[in-house]
């Protein structure tokens, strides 16, 4: 079963609040954003100097952080390696032949 099964919509609300402070305190717009089962979709704009990698690796130490403070004994219960949250991974693209408003109700979409 989902940790959103268990915690319902408290957890996604957590996440996506972290991740709006995140991009707050590094000048990041969030054009759209929402969670799936196991995964968030953001729309983000950011200065070209900074890069998906690390703007990535920021969101997730940050939201894991956060999410094992907020619900530390819960997740022990789900995940056998302490302190984690997100997977490896990361699917990143830039917006190129379709348009923003298209990726935008996309991601609306979600969940």
């Amino acid at each position: 079963m989902s940790i959103k099964a268990h915690l319902g919509d408290l957890w996604i609300d957590a996440i996506k609040q972290k991740i709006q402070s995140i991009a707050d305190a590094h000048h990041y717009e969030i054009v759209a954003m929402e969670t799936d089962k196991d995964h968030v979709h953001i729309l983000l704009g950011y200065d070209t100097t900074d890069s998906v990698c690390n703007i990535v690796k920021t969101l997730k130490q940050e939201t894991t952080h956060h999410l094992w403070q907020r619900f530390g004994p819960f997740l022990a219960k789900h995940y056998w390696k302490k302190r984690i949250f997100w997977s490896d991974g990361y699917f990143a693209c830039s917006i190129g032949e379709v348009s923003s408003a298209i990726i935008q109700k996309y991601i609306e979409n979600q969940g």
